[in-house]
């Protein structure tokens, strides 16, 4: 897979194979390429498919928008998740399950069912019934931000779930809660993708494969021992390991820098 974004070129030739009931960390430097990844796999428009194919149940879906994806089953938490007054989160979230229900050519819910199912899903990430009517992320915490795209992802039941540094930000207690929720929705008809900075999260849930991300590509593939020796000891060894000087590997002769 090849991306990039303002002419600039940042996935090299990315290979990345996630099979169902499987679970992926990635982890790399700051410029590597994670959340390029993330958005160009989601379909964000202002990123620049160069080349390769992303492809889901055997199918090529490279060249559907977002909306799209999200029908046939991808689904991807921000890192930063937006705010947006004015739309209460039960609306959204059943506007969202609703619309994934019709793509599988399932029955709608209405309010009545659906505000049952909801309250019974927001139990499990521990987000209070009262958030159902307040507007998407409007004043809530950087904990309670995360807990609602894990109620997202919980609703969807997506086929591929990935999670972009979602425990960035995070206290020790919704960091917890957090993972609880991804672990317990896991199940075996979805792969599901950890792109973090930290071994944290991997504390709480252990992942089948751990790669590291440079230069736009990954350059090694281990299990969770691979990152916890990154936890220890950084990246400077797999850089000596792969060849590449600090630079290529974060990405920084490839990303403008303003002086």
């Amino acid at each position: 897979l090849n991306a990039g974004i303002n002419g600039k070129q940042i996935l090299n030739g990315l290979s990345l194979d996630i099979k169902q009931g499987e679970i992926h960390a990635i982890m790399g430097p700051n410029g590597s390429g994670k959340s390029t990844l993330s958005h160009v796999i989601m379909g964000h428009p202002a990123y620049e498919h160069t080349g390769g194919e992303i492809l889901l149940d055997g199918e090529n879906i490279s060249s559907l928008g977002a909306d799209l994806r999200a029908r046939r089953g991808i689904f991807l938490a921000f890192q930063y998740p937006k705010e947006i007054p004015g739309i209460t989160l039960s609306n959204f979230l059943r506007t969202s399950y609703n619309t994934v229900r019709a793509a599988r050519g399932e029955e709608k819910l209405n309010p009545v069912q659906f505000r049952r199912l909801l309250r019974e899903k927001m139990k499990e990430v521990s987000l209070k019934p009262e958030f159902m009517e307040r507007y998407i992320n409007d004043g809530f915490s950087g904990g309670e931000k995360k807990k609602a795209e894990i109620l997202q992802m919980t609703l969807l039941d997506p086929k591929i779930a990935i999670l972009d540094e979602t425990d960035s930000g995070l206290d020790v207690d919704a960091l917890r809660i957090v993972s609880e929720g991804i672990k317990k929705t896991h199940n075996s008809n979805r792969g599901t993708v950890l792109i973090t900075h930290y071994q944290r999260i991997l504390h709480y849930i252990t992942p089948d494969f751990v790669h590291v991300m440079m230069d736009g590509r990954i350059v090694k593939s281990g299990g969770k021992e691979l990152a916890e020796r990154l936890e220890k000891d950084g990246y400077d060894w797999v850089r000596q390991e792969v060849g590449l000087d600090e630079n290529e590997a974060d990405g920084l002769k490839k990303l403008p820098i303003n002086n």
